[in-house]
């Protein structure tokens, strides 16, 4: 059940957007988005070897809350430890990210956007509707961890195994391809 603390899904909205704007305020002002490069990453993994995929998870959860692009840790992740072992570390680390922002955004948004009446959305919900884990593998076979794909997923009314399932099957073939063409 969501905690917010109103009703109306414009206001949720709102205080979704201020959310992540404090975050990225705060995030700039700290430094830590400096931080996020393969370099940094690759450090993360040979520094800590036994809880390097722990730090990696989490350092890719905050680019992802960032706009980071997945790729910057694709091929960290790569560089440290391997086509084979990196992108396994990077498949763990987006299933892990896309999961916590389902919760974080479901539990503060609820579902918001399903509350506008809209021709285009009422199309889009009708589809997603129809064939929930078909329609999050193909957004997530074109736009893999993008966070506001994260994010407008967590605003319907979709269940959180059809979210993950769908996540599950779209997420590892982009991954598989990015890998392959890394030197």
């Amino acid at each position: 059940m969501p905690i917010s603390l109103t009703t109306d899904p414009k206001k949720k909205l709102l205080s979704i957007i201020a959310f992540f704007a404090v975050l990225y305020v705060i995030v700039e002002v700290t430094g830590i988005r400096s931080h996020l490069s393969p370099d940094s990453i690759k450090y993360l993994f040979l520094e800590h070897k036994f809880l390097g995929i722990v730090f990696f998870c989490l350092a890719f959860r905050v680019g992802n809350l960032l706009y980071v692009p997945g790729w910057v840790f694709l091929v960290g992740a790569v560089y440290a430890l391997g086509k084979e072992w990196g992108g396994g570390a990077t498949l763990a680390a987006a299933v892990c990210s896309s999961t916590i922002s389902f919760f974080l955004i479901r539990t503060v948004g609820g579902t918001a956007l399903r509350s506008f009446n809209n021709t285009w959305a009422n199309w889009i919900f009708s589809h997603l509707d129809k064939r929930p884990i078909l329609s999050i593998t193909a957004l997530r076979l074109m736009f893999q961890t993008l966070p506001v794909l994260n994010y407008a997923l967590a605003l319907t009314d979709i269940r959180f195994r059809q979210y993950l399932v769908g996540t599950l099957l779209g997420l590892p073939i982009p991954i598989f391809i990015y890998c392959y063409f890394l030197k």
